[in-house]
């Protein structure tokens, strides 16, 4: 089984081809969470995941004739593109097979770094029965994203570097698709200092690995924000490094995730995918766990759709209050609008859009609802514009 000399191997391997990233702490998130937050950025590798370490790993072990008949690889678009940019870097051919629900942004990455893409299944699952396929009719060498130990050799290397750079963590929360991260953290850290926790998260639309694991029958959805952890079969060699080393597996809500990729935008200015913020979204859900403690988080990713992460803004906006929609009701005359959206302005709150809903009002004639979307600083500037609606003769909520 892998062990802490072939993590320490692979970060030998690594050394100049990736970043050795950033782990430092969160004041402010530590502020809100009650544990002292360090944040790992695998989001500031060169392909923006931490899935390049166990890539160049693999490739920088393939013999003369492994590397004459190139790789293939299938994944759901960070492990893509570390396979291709390493796969260019070294000279090898690289196809990979992505499932349809791959975001465009991590399919364009993956081709721009001169790998075949082929966009094949409605699942992970499919495009892997592709890969084995093709490996087997075109002699290539498959480079699985999590069920491979010199993949998961490279992918420990992160805990070797969060511990050199804050050794006196207490808890390492890790989100887990296939496995591959997490088992090898876990790995390097358990060997290093015995005492440290290992969390690990999945989103609750994939619960595959928690149901291995744990013996559960979580039902499983069909998308996730979180598409980076989508995984429906864990790998075994990761099951069993999680089954020896991992103390514990969380499930986290998709509202739960976004909320967690909005606060590290707003907060530390820092963009994540959704697989990148489910540690945070555990740590957010679940505070009495990690209350006092010193906890290591992994950004593991940062690739995500520019439309995936404006709803995401603007859903964080409403639920804030900082986004509204308030429905007024008036005599339908003229000046009727024209007051309505002075008295909001005067208010201090500025108007995004309107409609006007007459035919599908249940005003009476010669009524109208007006619908407001508004922007403001939060509920109680909310409350206040209400108010000054209300005060001017007004029906609003």
């Amino acid at each position: 089984m892998l062990n802490l000399q072939d993590i320490e191997q692979a970060a030998a391997r690594l050394q100049g081809h990736v970043l050795d990233t950033p782990c430092v702490a969160s004041q402010t998130l530590s502020q809100l969470t009650g544990c002292q937050l360090f944040m790992k950025f695998e989001n500031l590798q060169y392909t923006a995941s931490f899935k390049e370490r166990g890539a160049c790993n693999k490739l920088a072990q393939l013999d003369a004739a492994e590397r004459a008949r190139g790789v293939v690889a299938m994944s759901a678009g960070n492990h893509a593109q570390g396979v291709a940019f390493h796969a260019q870097r070294l000279g090898l051919r690289a196809v990979i097979v992505m499932p349809h629900f791959t975001p465009g942004v991590k399919v364009e990455r993956t081709r721009a770094f001169g790998a075949k893409v082929i966009l094949l299944g409605d699942t992970l699952d499919e495009a892997r029965l592709h890969a084995l396929a093709l490996a087997e009719q075109q002699q290539l060498v498959l480079v699985h994203p999590y069920d491979d130990e010199q993949v998961v050799a490279g992918q420990g290397t992160v805990a070797l570097e969060m511990l050199r750079s804050q050794p006196d963590l207490e808890v390492l929360v890790v989100a887990v698709g296939g496995g591959g991260l997490i088992g090898g953290m876990a790995t390097a850290a358990k060997a290093l200092k015995p005492s440290i926790e290992v969390v690990g998260v999945q989103a609750r639309r994939f619960p595959a690995m928690v149901n291995a694991i744990m013996g559960t029958l979580h039902p499983q959805g069909q998308h996730t924000i979180a598409e980076g952890i989508a995984v429906g079969r864990p790998g075994l060699i990761t099951q069993a490094l999680i089954r020896q080393h991992v103390d514990e597996l969380l499930l986290v809500d998709e509202d739960d995730i976004e909320q967690a990729v909005l606060m590290l935008l707003e907060i530390e200015k820092t963009l994540v995918e959704g697989a990148g913020a489910a540690g945070l979204a555990a740590v957010l859900k679940h505070p009495e766990r990690f209350a006092g403690r010193k906890v290591g988080l992994v950004l593991c990713g940062g690739n995500i759709e520019p439309l995936v992460l404006a709803s995401i803004i603007e859903r964080g906006m409403v639920r804030a209050g900082r986004l509204a929609r308030i429905r007024v009701s008036a005599r339908d005359v003229p000046g009727s609008l024209a007051h309505i959206t002075a008295t909001v302005a005067e208010a201090g709150a500025n108007i995004d859009e309107v409609h006007h809903q007459r035919a599908f009002s249940l005003q009476a004639l010669q009524n109208v609802d007006i619908e407001l979307v508004v922007q403001t600083r939060g509920r109680a500037h909310l409350a206040e514009v209400l108010q000054a609606l209300r005060e001017a003769g007004f029906e609003a909520v």
